[in-house]
């Protein structure tokens, strides 16, 4: 039998894409979250926006390939803190919410950005 990847799961590139388009708002226009893209041009925003639909969909199993750091090196000395965490996994789910994911897919994200944490918070 073969299952479908998270990828197709979640929609393929529209899908994350979708997820991508509505997630960043919620988090630049945070009132805590808002300060890492204060300083950020346009095409710097546009660049990220693209290194983080490219991850997301290489992680979830699809074609795309990423070209950008690690999660470690990509996020050190940004002072993430653990309410910074749990502000974004809030939008995270309200991104979900909106797009009627479906409760194993997000459940499937939820595990797989749990897994990133670690590289993510400083301590």
């Amino acid at each position: 039998m073969n299952e479908k990847s998270l990828y197709e799961r979640l929609g393929g590139f529209d899908g994350i894409t979708a997820f991508a388009d509505d997630l960043l708002p919620r988090l630049q226009s945070d009132a805590q979250r808002g300060r890492f893209w204060q300083s950020r041009g346009d095409d710097g925003i546009k660049r990220e926006k693209q290194l983080l639909i490219d991850y997301l969909s290489a992680s979830a199993g699809g074609p795309m390939y990423y070209t950008g750091r690690d999660m470690k090196l990509s996020h050190a000395g940004m002072k993430i803190s653990e309410s910074d965490w749990s502000v974004f996994l809030g939008h995270a789910g309200d991104t979900m919410a909106v797009l009627n994911v479906p409760k194993q897919e997000c459940d499937d994200v939820v595990a797989f950005v749990l897994s990133l944490k670690a590289d993510i918070v400083e301590p």
